[in-house]
């Protein structure tokens, strides 16, 4: 299959950012960023004013992380046209062209499973769980592209105290929307839909992994997992489900899409780990979108330090 790189991707293919802005909510958004943390949660009722979310809109109240790399950012236009997301065609220029059929208001995310407290929560509810911060974040795709992103979000563990997992509840499964009406890539066979990933509970409630809401400060785009999607900045980008719909508490390791569909070529943990082949390349190395230079891939995508330890005394090349 060719690959499009982002400078291969005609003007003409790409979505306009103006035609999907909607000036009156970034107006409305502007007149709130000075509003403290708190407050910004009511601030983001505007969200919502008609009935749907705007892309490219301003989120508020936003705040800085310490977690966040120091590295430069890739161009915003990169990071929306040159994607992975099969329910709007395999192609990587496709979901920016066909993901502006996904209505992503109302949209409500199920907890559920071995919890003490189950709810289904609507999008905005999960907004006033913890204060929304920027996490600039290395993504590393198996295919050997990496870019370096300004998410924002909050962190998954504040989602897995507030539900109260119980003892059983040793892995979480996320799933995603299946619409074919709104995600015209659902007619094709390449996976077997819905979507599905999952996380070791360990993995899960480490402060590194976030429930993403937007990128670059706005509002997330749909070709990135509008409303709300995961982010796991060690692991390769597959792990990181879009447009979640299900979250559940489970205390058996769930099957995930890519590992069902080729489970030797993609396994449970995927973790970016340059010793570990994928069979049909290396993954020694990556070429960071906007580079011409390969350079060499980093253990854990860089954050060795902070995650190696959940791995300990485990095989990680038959755990890949």
């Amino acid at each position: 299959m060719l690959i499009k790189k982002p400078s291969d991707i005609k003007s003409s293919e790409i979505t306009d950012k103006q035609l999907y802005l909607n000036r009156r909510k970034f107006i409305l958004a502007a007149s709130a960023a000075g509003v403290t943390a708190a407050g910004g949660w009511a601030a983001a009722r505007w969200l919502t004013m008609s009935g749907e979310a705007q892309t490219g809109a301003k989120l508020p109240g936003v705040g800085k992380s310490p977690l966040s790399i120091n590295e430069p950012q890739t161009p915003y236009k990169d990071v929306t046209t040159y994607n992975n997301f099969y329910e709007f065609g395999t192609s990587k220029d496709s979901p920016a062209r066909s993901a502006h059929t996904l209505k992503t208001r109302p949209w409500t995310v199920a907890v559920e499973g071995e919890v003490k407290k189950p709810k289904v929560f609507d999008i905005d509810q999960l907004l006033k769980i913890s204060p929304l911060e920027e996490r600039i974040y290395r993504m590393r795709c198996v295919e050997g592209w990496s870019m370096v992103i300004p998410w924002v979000g909050f962190p998954l563990n504040a989602l897995i105290k507030l539900a109260e997992p119980t003892a059983k509840a040793k892995f979480i499964e996320f799933t995603t929307l299946n619409d074919p009406k709104q995600m015209p890539g659902l007619r094709s066979g390449v996976l077997a839909w819905p979507y599905i990933e999952g996380l070791r509970m360990d993995e899960a409630m480490h402060p590194l992994a976030i429930l993403a809401v937007g990128l670059y400060g706005e509002v997330l785009p749909n070709q990135n997992g509008a409303p709300i999607r995961l982010v796991v900045p060690w692991k390769y980008g597959f792990k990181g489900i879009k447009s979640i719909v299900k979250i559940r508490f489970v205390e058996q390791q769930p099957t995930s899409s890519w590992t069902r569909a080729a489970p030797d070529e993609y396994g449970f943990y995927s973790n970016v780990n340059p010793n570990v082949d994928h069979p049909r390349w290396s993954q020694a190395t990556e070429r960071r979108i906007g580079e011409f230079k390969k350079r060499q891939t980093l253990m854990f995508n860089g954050y060795a330090d902070q995650v190696a330890s959940l791995y300990s005394g485990m095989d990680l090349k038959k755990n890949y």
